[in-house]
Protein backbone atom coordinates (compact mmCIF):
# COMPACT_ATOMS: atom_id res chain seq x y z
CA UNK A 1 0.00 0.00 0.00
CA UNK A 2 2.83 2.38 0.85
CA UNK A 3 4.27 2.16 -2.66
CA UNK A 4 1.06 3.22 -4.39
CA UNK A 5 0.40 5.90 -1.76
CA UNK A 6 3.82 7.35 -2.47
CA UNK A 7 3.15 7.27 -6.22
CA UNK A 8 -0.09 9.17 -5.65
CA UNK A 9 1.68 11.72 -3.46
CA UNK A 10 4.41 12.22 -6.07
CA UNK A 11 1.82 12.80 -8.79
CA UNK A 12 -0.18 15.34 -6.77
CA UNK A 13 3.03 17.13 -5.82
CA UNK A 14 3.38 17.96 -9.52
CA UNK A 15 -0.20 19.25 -9.63
CA UNK A 16 -0.01 21.76 -6.79
CA UNK A 17 0.13 24.98 -8.79
CA UNK A 18 -2.28 23.86 -11.51
CA UNK A 19 -4.83 22.52 -9.05
CA UNK A 20 -4.55 25.66 -6.97
CA UNK A 21 -5.23 27.78 -10.05
CA UNK A 22 -8.38 25.77 -10.80
CA UNK A 23 -9.52 26.30 -7.21
CA UNK A 24 -8.77 30.01 -7.51
CA UNK A 25 -11.14 30.27 -10.47
CA UNK A 26 -13.86 28.72 -8.34
CA UNK A 27 -13.15 31.02 -5.41
CA UNK A 28 -13.29 34.10 -7.60
CA UNK A 29 -16.46 33.04 -9.40
CA UNK A 30 -19.99 32.34 -8.23
CA UNK A 31 -18.98 28.87 -7.08
CA UNK A 32 -17.75 30.09 -3.71
CA UNK A 33 -21.21 31.23 -2.64
CA UNK A 34 -22.81 28.17 -4.23
CA UNK A 35 -20.50 25.78 -2.40
CA UNK A 36 -21.05 27.53 0.92
CA UNK A 37 -24.82 27.25 0.49
CA UNK A 38 -24.61 23.55 -0.43
CA UNK A 39 -22.54 22.82 2.66
CA UNK A 40 -24.47 24.94 5.13
CA UNK A 41 -27.79 23.44 4.03
CA UNK A 42 -26.48 20.07 5.21
CA UNK A 43 -24.53 21.02 8.33
CA UNK A 44 -25.88 20.05 11.77
CA UNK A 45 -27.81 22.79 13.51
CA UNK A 46 -25.03 24.19 15.70
CA UNK A 47 -23.38 27.55 16.19
CA UNK A 48 -20.40 28.08 13.88
CA UNK A 49 -17.99 28.26 16.81
CA UNK A 50 -19.23 24.89 18.12
CA UNK A 51 -19.16 23.01 14.83
CA UNK A 52 -16.08 20.83 14.43
CA UNK A 53 -15.39 20.27 10.72
CA UNK A 54 -12.82 17.90 9.20
CA UNK A 55 -11.84 18.33 5.55
CA UNK A 56 -10.15 15.16 4.25
CA UNK A 57 -7.90 15.54 1.21
CA UNK A 58 -7.94 19.31 1.37
CA UNK A 59 -5.57 19.81 -1.57
CA UNK A 60 -4.81 23.54 -1.95
CA UNK A 61 -7.30 24.36 0.81
CA UNK A 62 -10.51 24.98 -1.13
CA UNK A 63 -13.02 24.11 1.62
CA UNK A 64 -11.04 25.66 4.51
CA UNK A 65 -10.77 28.92 2.62
CA UNK A 66 -14.50 29.12 1.92
CA UNK A 67 -15.55 28.02 5.39
CA UNK A 68 -13.08 30.06 7.43
CA UNK A 69 -14.05 33.19 5.52
CA UNK A 70 -17.66 32.44 6.52
CA UNK A 71 -16.69 32.18 10.18
CA UNK A 72 -16.19 28.43 10.66
CA UNK A 73 -13.25 26.59 12.23
CA UNK A 74 -11.79 23.77 10.15
CA UNK A 75 -9.33 20.93 10.62
CA UNK A 76 -7.86 19.91 7.25
CA UNK A 77 -5.66 16.98 6.27
CA UNK A 78 -3.81 15.90 3.16
CA UNK A 79 -1.09 13.35 2.50
CA UNK A 80 0.83 15.51 0.04
CA UNK A 81 3.13 17.87 1.91
CA UNK A 82 3.39 20.33 -0.99
CA UNK A 83 -0.40 20.57 -1.16
CA UNK A 84 -0.54 21.39 2.53
CA UNK A 85 2.04 24.15 2.13
CA UNK A 86 -0.01 25.62 -0.72
CA UNK A 87 -3.19 25.34 1.35
CA UNK A 88 -1.53 27.27 4.18
CA UNK A 89 -0.45 29.94 1.72
CA UNK A 90 -3.94 30.18 0.22
CA UNK A 91 -5.60 30.53 3.63
CA UNK A 92 -3.05 32.67 5.47
CA UNK A 93 -5.63 35.37 6.21
CA UNK A 94 -7.62 32.85 8.26
CA UNK A 95 -4.83 30.83 9.83
CA UNK A 96 -6.27 31.24 13.33
CA UNK A 97 -9.38 29.30 12.23
CA UNK A 98 -7.67 26.40 10.45
CA UNK A 99 -5.47 23.53 11.59
CA UNK A 100 -3.57 21.59 8.92
CA UNK A 101 -2.12 18.10 9.37
CA UNK A 102 -0.34 15.67 7.07
CA UNK A 103 -2.32 12.44 7.31
CA UNK A 104 -3.42 9.48 5.25
CA UNK A 105 -7.20 9.65 4.71
CA UNK A 106 -7.29 5.87 5.19
CA UNK A 107 -5.54 5.99 8.58
CA UNK A 108 -6.46 9.15 10.46
CA UNK A 109 -4.55 9.96 13.64
CA UNK A 110 -7.46 11.58 15.48
CA UNK A 111 -9.27 10.14 18.47
CA UNK A 112 -12.72 8.68 17.78
CA UNK A 113 -15.89 10.81 17.87
CA UNK A 114 -14.18 14.17 17.36
CA UNK A 115 -16.05 15.87 14.50
CA UNK A 116 -19.56 17.03 13.68
CA UNK A 117 -18.89 17.04 9.92
CA UNK A 118 -16.46 15.20 7.65
CA UNK A 119 -16.26 16.65 4.15
CA UNK A 120 -14.26 15.55 1.13
CA UNK A 121 -14.11 16.36 -2.56
CA UNK A 122 -12.57 14.41 -5.44
CA UNK A 123 -10.61 12.13 -3.13
CA UNK A 124 -12.28 8.76 -2.64
CA UNK A 125 -11.72 7.58 -6.23
CA UNK A 126 -7.99 8.17 -5.74
CA UNK A 127 -7.59 5.87 -2.72
CA UNK A 128 -6.20 2.36 -2.63
CA UNK A 129 -8.55 1.33 0.17
CA UNK A 130 -11.67 3.52 0.08
CA UNK A 131 -13.58 1.13 2.36
CA UNK A 132 -10.99 1.68 5.08
CA UNK A 133 -11.22 5.44 4.49
CA UNK A 134 -14.99 5.39 4.99
CA UNK A 135 -14.52 3.37 8.20
CA UNK A 136 -12.07 5.95 9.49
CA UNK A 137 -14.39 8.85 8.64
CA UNK A 138 -17.20 7.08 10.47
CA UNK A 139 -14.95 6.50 13.47
CA UNK A 140 -13.93 10.15 13.90
CA UNK A 141 -17.51 11.44 13.57
CA UNK A 142 -19.50 12.18 16.69
CA UNK A 143 -22.88 10.50 17.12
CA UNK A 144 -25.23 12.48 14.89
CA UNK A 145 -22.29 13.71 12.81
CA UNK A 146 -22.60 14.10 9.05
CA UNK A 147 -20.46 12.82 6.17
CA UNK A 148 -20.53 14.87 2.96
CA UNK A 149 -18.48 13.27 0.18
CA UNK A 150 -18.39 14.89 -3.27
CA UNK A 151 -16.89 12.72 -5.99
CA UNK A 152 -17.43 11.37 -9.51
CA UNK A 153 -16.79 8.28 -11.62
CA UNK A 154 -13.35 9.57 -12.57
CA UNK A 155 -11.47 7.57 -15.20
CA UNK A 156 -14.35 5.18 -15.75
CA UNK A 157 -13.59 5.58 -19.46
CA UNK A 158 -10.60 3.27 -18.94
CA UNK A 159 -13.08 0.39 -18.54
CA UNK A 160 -16.11 1.43 -20.60
CA UNK A 161 -16.15 2.28 -24.31
CA UNK A 162 -19.28 4.43 -24.07
CA UNK A 163 -17.65 6.45 -21.32
CA UNK A 164 -14.52 6.71 -23.47
CA UNK A 165 -16.51 8.19 -26.34
CA UNK A 166 -18.25 10.64 -23.99
CA UNK A 167 -14.89 11.65 -22.52
CA UNK A 168 -13.46 12.33 -25.98
CA UNK A 169 -16.57 14.36 -26.82
CA UNK A 170 -15.88 16.49 -23.75
CA UNK A 171 -12.37 17.19 -25.03
CA UNK A 172 -13.78 18.27 -28.38
CA UNK A 173 -16.35 20.57 -26.78
CA UNK A 174 -13.75 22.21 -24.55
CA UNK A 175 -11.46 22.83 -27.49
CA UNK A 176 -14.30 24.21 -29.60
CA UNK A 177 -15.23 26.59 -26.78
CA UNK A 178 -11.58 27.66 -26.39
CA UNK A 179 -11.56 26.87 -22.67
CA UNK A 180 -8.81 25.33 -20.54
CA UNK A 181 -8.87 21.54 -20.73
CA UNK A 182 -8.58 20.27 -17.17
CA UNK A 183 -7.35 16.88 -18.34
CA UNK A 184 -4.83 17.80 -21.02
CA UNK A 185 -3.04 20.31 -18.79
CA UNK A 186 -2.03 17.39 -16.52
CA UNK A 187 0.24 14.37 -16.94
CA UNK A 188 -2.69 12.32 -18.15
CA UNK A 189 -0.68 9.15 -18.86
CA UNK A 190 0.70 9.09 -15.34
CA UNK A 191 -2.71 9.69 -13.81
CA UNK A 192 -4.31 6.96 -15.90
CA UNK A 193 -1.70 4.48 -14.68
CA UNK A 194 -2.60 5.34 -11.09
CA UNK A 195 -6.32 5.14 -11.90
CA UNK A 196 -5.81 1.57 -13.15
CA UNK A 197 -4.32 0.57 -9.79
CA UNK A 198 -7.04 1.96 -7.52
CA UNK A 199 -10.36 0.09 -7.25
CA UNK A 200 -13.02 2.75 -7.76
CA UNK A 201 -12.22 3.62 -11.39
CA UNK A 202 -14.07 0.46 -12.40
CA UNK A 203 -16.98 0.75 -9.95
CA UNK A 204 -20.47 2.10 -10.58
CA UNK A 205 -20.87 4.97 -8.17
CA UNK A 206 -22.47 6.26 -6.01
CA UNK A 207 -24.28 2.91 -5.77
CA UNK A 208 -21.07 1.29 -4.57
CA UNK A 209 -20.66 3.96 -1.88
CA UNK A 210 -24.19 3.54 -0.59
CA UNK A 211 -23.70 -0.20 -0.03
CA UNK A 212 -20.39 0.36 1.76
CA UNK A 213 -21.81 3.08 4.01
CA UNK A 214 -24.69 0.78 4.97
CA UNK A 215 -22.29 -2.01 5.91
CA UNK A 216 -20.19 0.36 8.03
CA UNK A 217 -23.23 1.56 9.94
CA UNK A 218 -24.10 4.96 8.52
CA UNK A 219 -27.75 6.01 8.74
CA UNK A 220 -29.78 8.49 6.69
CA UNK A 221 -27.71 7.69 3.60
CA UNK A 222 -28.57 9.89 0.65
CA UNK A 223 -27.20 10.59 -2.80
CA UNK A 224 -27.57 13.63 -5.01
CA UNK A 225 -26.38 12.96 -8.55
CA UNK A 226 -27.33 16.45 -9.74
CA UNK A 227 -25.32 18.35 -7.15
CA UNK A 228 -22.88 19.43 -9.88
CA UNK A 229 -25.62 21.66 -11.28
CA UNK A 230 -25.50 23.73 -8.10
CA UNK A 231 -21.75 24.33 -7.96
CA UNK A 232 -20.07 23.87 -11.34
CA UNK A 233 -19.10 26.71 -13.67
CA UNK A 234 -19.70 26.50 -17.41
CA UNK A 235 -16.03 25.56 -17.87
CA UNK A 236 -16.38 22.68 -15.42
CA UNK A 237 -19.60 21.52 -17.03
CA UNK A 238 -17.91 21.26 -20.42
CA UNK A 239 -14.78 19.62 -19.04
CA UNK A 240 -16.61 17.02 -16.99
CA UNK A 241 -19.94 16.48 -18.74
CA UNK A 242 -19.26 12.74 -18.97
CA UNK A 243 -18.34 12.49 -15.27
CA UNK A 244 -20.93 14.53 -13.34
CA UNK A 245 -20.11 15.05 -9.68
CA UNK A 246 -22.35 13.38 -7.10
CA UNK A 247 -22.82 13.79 -3.36
CA UNK A 248 -23.14 10.83 -1.05
CA UNK A 249 -23.98 11.66 2.55
CA UNK A 250 -24.67 9.79 5.73
CA UNK A 251 -25.11 10.25 9.44
CA UNK A 252 -23.47 8.44 12.34
CA UNK A 253 -26.37 7.16 14.38
CA UNK A 254 -26.56 5.72 17.88
CA UNK A 255 -24.52 2.59 18.42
Amino acid sequence: MAELLNQIEEYWSTRVEGYSEVNEKEINGTQKENWLRVLEERFPDKAKADLKILDVGTGPGFFPRILSEAGYYVTAVDYTEDMLEKAKENTKEYQSQIEFYRMDAQNLEFESSQFDVVISRNLTWNLENPVQAYKEWFRVLKTGGILLNFDANWYGYLYDEEKRMAYEKDRENVERSQLDDHYLCTDIDRMEEIAKKVPLSAKNRPGWDVEVLKEIGFAEIRTDESIWQSVWSEEERLNYASTPMFLVSGQKGEN
